[in-house]
């Protein structure tokens, strides 16, 4: 696959995609930037066992645009960027392989700040900070945000009340049956909210330690065996948490649930699902709205560090950023009425309203500041 034929005009678009490899390590990683425009381009760290390098060049372009998209939507000055480590992470993770990732970052110098995602945690973090100064996403004792997934499941949660409210008149998710796809680091923050709220909480996990986990934690919890029995369950919310690519051509026409809202990354598998999905009366909540509280965390820590917050705090603010995670309830609002209001689907309206702050805000950091 060739990487201008894959990023030139007319394709996505991406300003920067760099291969990155450490052969003693065997460190082969891409770090994709899809835009700048609004500033830094900020995004996770997948680690992941892809089955070719094709498929990992895939997936790093189609997150980190989905980062410029997010960034955008969450009112954040970033841009969008993501980076992808090949491998398994269970086998090949290393204190050696980690250091020489975040030496790629800070080669960047600055135009990507890294942060964790799929197979990667907060002490992975702590060790690619020791390489760089662009890494987001680091423990609390060394002054980060921690683990960006407590917000992320607070927004998802916060964007799934703004969709029940406008499918039913009320945010209230009590009594209402919520089936989550992924009991990995956000479904199970997300379980807490809900459980809480008083939901009804059907879930599914491949990983069997995440099913015992939640055996454990919340009995009340009805566990299925897999993904497309939950989604043929009798359920009122769909929340797909793991990996993209959840609603496809099979998945859609069989899902019960009247609501999608959920903290996985590109869900819609392709052009044209968001479509199939308003054409079965189904609300989709846009992936890159609702799940926007991690990234909002972590541009905590980036933003906190260089100026005060209201009240002269520096540094990383929890609760500064649970404030701003919370109006993703707001944001999705928003997005489901200019949904109707213009008569397209969630994903467009979203879709269209990123674009116009990428290009606005774009077209005035073009004016020159000394």
């Amino acid at each position: 696959m060739g990487v201008f034929a894959t990023t030139g005009p007319g394709t996505t678009g991406h300003e920067q995609v760099v291969f990155c490899q450490d052969q003693p390590t065997g460190l082969r990683a891409i770090i994709a930037i899809y835009s700048t425009a609004l500033g830094p381009a900020l995004g996770g760290t997948r680690f992941y066992p892809y089955a070719t390098e094709a498929d990992a060049l895939h997936d790093v372009l189609e997150l980190s645009r989905g980062m410029a998209y997010k960034n955008a939507m969450a009112g954040l000055d970033l841009g969008g960027g993501k980076a992808v480590i090949w491998g398994d992470p269970d086998q090949l993770k290393s204190e050696a392989l980690l250091r020489a990732y975040g030496r790629f970052v800070e080669s960047l110098g600055g135009r990507y700040y890294t942060a964790c995602d799929v197979g990667t945690y907060v002490p992975d973090m702590d060790i690619v900070a020791r390489e760089t100064r662009f890494a987001t996403g680091r423990s609390r004792e060394s002054g980060g945000a921690g683990d960006s997934s407590v917000l992320t499941a607070w927004g998802v949660f916060q964007g799934m009340r703004a969709a029940a409210e406008h499918r039913w008149g009320s945010p209230s998710l009590t009594g209402r049956r919520i089936g989550i796809a992924g009991l990995g680091k956000v479904g199970r923050y997300l379980t807490g909210h809900l459980v809480d709220e008083g939901a009804a909480v059907v879930a599914t996990d491949v990983s069997q330690r995440a099913v015992d986990w939640a055996r454990r934690t919340y009995p009340q919890v009805d566990l299925v065996a897999d993904t497309d029995t939950l989604i043929r369950s009798d359920i009122d919310v769909y929340a797909p948490c793991a990996l993209g690519g959840a609603l496809d051509d099979e998945t859609v026409p069989a899902l019960r649930a009247t609501i999608v809202a959920g903290a996985a990354n590109n869900q819609l598998a392709h052009p044209g699902v968001e479509k199939l999905i308003a054409e079965r009366g189904i609300l989709y909540a846009p992936d890159y709205v609702v799940n926007a509280g991690g990234v909002i965390q972590v541009a905590d820590e980036v933003t906190g560090a260089a100026m005060p917050s209201a009240g002269g705090r520096h540094g990383f603010d929890f609760e500064r950023a649970k404030a701003r995670a919370t109006r993703i309830y707001q944001t999705t609002r928003e997005i489901l009425r200019a949904a109707d209001a213009e008569g397209v689907p969630p994903s467009v309206a979203a879709d269209r309203l990123a674009e116009r702050r990428m290009a606005d805000i774009g077209r005035l950091r073009a004016i020159h500041l000394r």
